[in-house]
C-alpha cells in the first residue's frame, strides 16, 4: 500500500524483508562447505545432497551463486494457499498464516522461482490473499473503537501498513471520548 510521506513513520517493506531474512529455511547444497560462523550464528557444514537449515539471507546468497536449491516452506504451495484464500474470502476473521509470510514468499519467489512448483500461480494466490486481508484490515479500521482493535492473525507487513492509521485514529478517538475537565471556567451562571 503506497503511503503519503507524512504517514511513512513505520518500517519500510525492504526493512521488513531484511528482518525476515533471518528466518531459517532448508536448502539442498550443491557444494561442500565447512561450518561457518556469522554474527547471527554458525551454520553448516554443507554436504550435498543432505538438507541443511540456514538463514534465508544465506540461502538467497548461495542460490544466486547456483550453490544450492531452496526447499520452499511447507506453506508456500498452491494447495495450502488456495485453502487459505477460501478461508479469507468466506470467514470474517483472518486465517492463520506465518507472521512473516509476505516477506519470505517475496524473497523465495524473487530468488528461487525454479525451486517452486507453479510460481506464477503462487504469486497470484498470494496477491489475492493479500487483497482479501487488506479489505478486512480496512473494514476493521472502519469499526475502530477507542477501547481496543481486535485483528488477530495479522502478519508483520499488515501490522506495519495499518500502524500509522491506527495510531492517528486512536489519538483522535481518545480526544473525542475524553471527558471534559471539571471547573474549567466554562460555566455560564
Amino acid at each position: 500500500m503506497a503511503l503519503p510521506p507524512s504517514l511513512r513513520t513505520s518500517i519500510t517493506p525492504p526493512e521488513l524483508e531484511l528482518v525476515a531474512a533471518e528466518q531459517l529455511v532448508e536448502i539442498v547444497p550443491l557444494v561442500s562447505m565447512e561450518r561457518t560462523a556469522f554474527i547471527s550464528g554458525a551454520y553448516g557444514p554443507l554436504r550435498p545432497p543432505t538438507k541443511c537449515k540456514v538463514p534465508l539471507w544465506m540461502a538467497s546468497n548461495l542460490k544466486l551463486k547456483k550453490k544450492c536449491h531452496i526447499v520452499p516452506p511447507p506453506w508456500l504451495n498452491v494447495e495450502f494457499l488456495q485453502e487459505r484464500l477460501i478461508q479469507e474470502t468466506s470467514d470474517p476473521s483472518f486465517s492463520e498464516m506465518p507472521f512473516r509470510f509476505t516477506e519470505v514468499a517475496k524473497i523465495v519467489l524473487d530468488v528461487a522461482p525454479d525451486d517452486l512448483q507453479n510460481p506464477d500461480r503462487i504469486r497470484g494466490l498470494l496477491k489475492d490473499i493479500r487483497e482479501a486481508r487488506q479489505a478486512k484490515s480496512r473494514e476493521g479500521l472502519a469499526k475502530l473503537d477507542h477501547n481496543e482493535l481486535m485483528l488477530p492473525n495479522l502478519c508483520a507487513m499488515e501490522i506495519n501498513e495499518i500502524r500509522p492509521f491506527f495510531v492517528r485514529g486512536m489519538a483522535v478517538l481518545a480526544q473525542l471520548t475524553r471527558e471534559p475537565i471539571q471547573g474549567d471556567g466554562m460555566d455560564q451562571t
